[in-house]
């Protein structure tokens, strides 16, 4: 089993709230969630938290798609998003993460998070760094 299928295979927060990922190829990640009621803050809108959970998400699996080759795992150091749109109950949301940057120890992505039903608009934006080490320091088998 490879490293990011184990990451697949153990994602449980992942699982919870209904997002998925493909890797498009390494360094370009798409991720999905379809709002549902519990994701709701309000009425109407989903909560900020779960739209953080999937850029956070977006971001370091693109980060893992670079770093698993060399069987590291990746965690955040940091990320800053700007919400732009609110999302809604049967929106399905897409994130698109790519590298920007990959150093030695720490790679730097982007996202965009859009909904494609309703003209892709753009729900966020975001940049992360992601500090790459080996992975079975959290627990991975090779």
């Amino acid at each position: 089993m490879t490293l990011v299928e184990q990451y697949i295979a153990q994602n449980n927060f992942g699982k919870t709230l209904g997002m998925d990922f493909k890797i498009i190829e390494p360094g370009l990640v798409h991720y999905f969630i379809t709002i549902k009621p519990e994701h709701l803050a309000t009425p109407k809108a989903a909560h900020g938290g779960v739209i953080s959970a999937l850029m956070d998400g977006l971001l370091g699996v693109t980060a893992l798609s670079l770093s698993a080759n060399e069987h590291h795992i990746v965690s955040t150091v940091e990320f800053k998003i700007n919400f732009l749109a609110a999302a809604f109950v049967g929106d399905t949301l897409q994130g698109i993460g790519k590298v920007e940057h990959q150093g030695k120890r720490l790679i730097i992505t982007s996202g965009d998070i859009i909904c494609p039903e309703r003209k892709n608009i753009v729900i966020a934006k975001a940049m992360g760094t992601f500090n790459t080490y080996p992975a079975e320091k959290a627990g991975y088998t090779i």
